[in-house]
């Protein structure tokens, strides 16, 4: 008998017994417990609550409002070149003299990364993406990238505004997979984003900006109640 042979039967000899079977959880009654029966304002409160204490900046607008509100931004934070998708609900909104005016220049989405890497990595100010959603429970936004708004808007410049739906904010991570019926199909990258970029690699000192965006700007529209 070869030593493969023999490590072959000392693993078959010990290997461990079959589990017994257990009943399969039941996440539906267990996530219906916690219901809190809130309303659109009350999810966008917890939802603010906890993104800007990852340092996250939140600006509540009206659903009209936003590509205006956008705009001051860019001009407030010197933003002289803005990325975004143009082929997507929200790019089609933009105005680029309404920009222009306030010296920010748009830029679509076109080509491939390969193609535009210089410039992406030193001379675009801020990227520009929508939210599918976000959860109330732990503060965070769901990005699904698209060949029409990569994943590398949100990932590679300094700024990340994100435009959110108050609507598509759930209550919890299971809401939203089963609202949304995740299970049907996915991206091939999914994007949870609770902040701009941070790290505790060195010494183990949490630091925020050490790669990717170094700001993180939420611009959330609501049809209820006063823009804040």
């Amino acid at each position: 008998m070869s030593a493969r042979d023999r490590i072959l039967a000392k693993l078959r000899a010990n290997a461990p017994q079959i589990p017994l079977p257990v009943p399969t959880p039941q996440l539906d009654a267990h996530y219906a417990a916690r219901d809190r029966q809130e309303s659109t304002l009350d999810r966008l409160a917890r939802f603010r609550t906890g993104i800007e204490s990852f340092h996250a900046d939140v600006h509540v607008t009206l659903e009209e409002s936003w590509p205006e509100l956008l705009a001051r931004l860019c001009a407030e934070k010197g933003v002289s070149s803005l990325l975004y998708g143009a082929a997507t609900p929200a790019g089609q909104r933009l105005d680029a003299a309404a920009f222009a005016a306030n010296g920010t220049a748009l830029r679509p989405w076109a080509g491939q990364v390969e193609d535009i890497k210089a410039d992406l990595f030193h001379k675009v100010d801020a990227g520009f993406t929508q939210a599918r959603g976000a959860i109330a429970e732990t503060g965070t936004l769901i990005l699904w990238p698209s060949p029409a708004e990569p994943r590398t808007l949100s990932l590679v410049p300094p700024i990340h505004f994100v435009l959110l739906d108050a609507a598509t904010i759930h209550p919890t991570f299971f809401d939203a997979l089963r609202a949304e019926n995740w299970a049907g199909g996915l991206p091939t990258n999914a994007l949870l984003v609770s902040g701009p970029s941070k790290t505790a690699d060195i010494q183990q000192t949490l630091a925020y900006g050490a790669h990717g965006p170094k700001e993180l700007i939420v611009l959330v529209t609501t049809r209820e109640g006063a823009a804040q």
